[in-house]
């Protein structure tokens, strides 16, 4: 629900039973970003390094960490760009 000025939450009802069928229909359809775009990844360099030096410090061979940053639809409508511009280790726990 939109308010000029105001932004205001809304919620669906409680309902024991699911509102639709949950069994599929139809053919199986594929939905993959490279299917109807072209896509590219631009990443900040101190991003990379961090990201890697924190890798070479690290006793395991696999570890988990994140890398976060936006996704964009170019202006021609072609294409998306990913730009990747944080590094976030994450915890061991």
């Amino acid at each position: 629900r939109f308010v000029p000025e105001k932004m205001v939450p809304f919620s669906f009802p409680l309902s024991k039973c699911a509102l639709w069928d949950p069994v599929p229909m139809g053919d199986v359809i594929g939905s993959h970003i490279t299917y109807y775009r072209n896509p590219k990844i631009s990443m900040m360099e101190k991003t990379l390094r961090l990201a890697y030096r924190h890798a070479k410090q690290n006793e395991n061979k696999l570890f988990s960490c994140f890398l976060l940053g936006t996704l964009a639809v170019d202006e021609d409508g072609e294409g998306v760009t990913l730009t990747i511009d944080r590094f976030d280790p994450g915890r061991e726990v």
